[in-house]
């Protein structure tokens, strides 16, 4: 019964340590060390490939990451559970990430920046955290965890997702009838839904078009999203203020893609949150334990739903 890690090796090398403290008794292979293709139980991973075809007796497929998007499902067989990555770390990057761009869009640094580079001093009108409208799509873990820390600043909060929620000091919005009544209060819009048919494209002229004159996108879902002509065309034309850009399709973005010197978009490469090697190990060690006693894995996604 062997654990297979599949992903960066340097951080293959930090859960073989983490393993070994944690769990000496379960053989731990970082790949192309496939040892027994028999014997390999369990499989960690960013983008399995066909790897899980191979493998005859695999019981669990863990992402390394908090989303599966990046998976070909249709090459899991069906029998075999896959689990999304549930860890501090990645909710704390997030959280971090998220509040900086709002900020900086809120104390207009943006602006600042601007005149820096035009060696203008002027104060700008500073507005109350109060007055500024933050919206979230998406009240999973991450959404929820940005939410619940833009909530002591003191922002107008609002969320949106498929299905309803309920959030104390949050105003929520559910299904597709109620998006633009989201989108029309929020000045600053955080993307963190998950990658689906139904959300591809979704930051799109239509929605950019929704939200008040002069708002801010603030994108930590994934790339393709984004309608990236339709962010250039808002971003002249005044509708949208200011970008933050998380992600990008493709990944890298090429040397010579136009949204490298837009003044107000600000790019940052997938870094917004990342898993903690320790917590990682920790988190899957405990859904191993939960397996293997018949208990309900913590981020067992939805085959049906993808996430």
């Amino acid at each position: 019964m062997t654990f297979l890690y599949k992903a960066d090796p340097l951080r293959g090398a930090q859960w073989a340590e983490r393993f070994a403290q944690r769990a000496p008794q379960l053989p731990f292979r970082v790949w192309p060390d496939l040892g027994d293709p028999a014997a390999i139980r369990y499989l960690a991973a960013w983008s399995p490939g066909d790897l899980a075809e191979t493998l005859p007796n695999l019981e669990v497929i863990f992402s390394v990451g908090a989303g599966v998007d990046q998976f070909d499902l249709t090459r899991v067989p069906q029998h075999v559970p896959v689990v999304r990555m549930i860890e501090p770390g990645i909710v704390e990057g997030m959280v971090e990430y998220v509040t900086e761009a709002v900020l900086a869009v809120h104390r207009d640094l943006f602006d600042y920046a601007l005149q820096q580079q035009a060696r203008v001093w002027q104060a700008l009108p500073v507005r109350a955290a109060a007055t500024r409208r933050v919206g979230v799509l998406g009240l999973g873990m991450l959404g929820t965890a940005v939410l619940e820390r833009l909530k002591l600043f003191g922002f107008a909060c609002a969320g949106w997702s498929r299905s309803p929620r309920l959030m104390d000091g949050v105003d929520c919005y559910a299904t597709d009838a109620s998006l633009d009544a989201f989108l029309a209060r929020t000045d600053v819009l955080v993307c963190l839904l998950p990658l689906t048919d139904a959300t591809r494209g979704l930051l799109s002229r239509r929605v950019f078009d929704a939200l008040p004159d002069g708002a801010s996108l603030i994108h930590v879902g994934r790339g393709p999203q984004l309608n990236t002509a339709d962010l250039l065309e808002a971003l002249t034309r005044g509708r949208l203020r200011n970008a933050v850009l998380d992600v990008s399709d493709p990944e890298p973005l090429p040397a010579g893609h136009p949204l490298w010197t837009q003044p107000r978009v600000r790019i940052t490469p997938h870094i917004a949150s990342a898993t903690r090697p320790e917590g990682a190990v920790d988190a899957v060690l405990d859904n191993l334990r939960r397996h293997r006693n018949g208990e309900p894995m913590l981020g067992q996604i939805d085959r049906e739903r993808g996430y």
